[in-house]
């Protein structure tokens, strides 16, 4: 019996106490593989740091169209109500004259 169908079988056998706080438990690898996408490449420094900036600057980029749409929404709701009220309660009668 060789070490990988040691393994296999390992793999098969439905073990009790496989959850995420059992880190040394023999099932554990296998079904954190497949439920986890996490890169387990160290980075240089300079690769993080470059990833952090676009990501700062994409954040901001992504800030200013929410608030850009918000401001156009605004709008489009104070032009809407503008135009449906009565103009005479919007522009009293002699609202030009000091």
């Amino acid at each position: 019996m060789g070490s990988q169908t040691v393994k296999r079988e390992a793999a098969k056998q439905r073990l009790p106490y496989t959850g995420s706080w059992c880190v040394g438990c023999p099932g554990a690898r296998a079904r954190w593989s497949s439920e986890r996408m996490v890169q387990s490449r160290i980075k240089p420094y300079y690769q993080e740091v470059a990833e952090t900036a676009r990501r700062a600057a994409q954040l901001r980029i992504y800030r200013r169209n929410q608030v850009f749409g918000l401001v156009l929404v605004a709008s489009a709701i104070l032009l809407v109500r503008l135009l449906r009220t009565n103009p005479k309660w919007i522009f009293p009668p002699g609202w030009w004259r000091p």
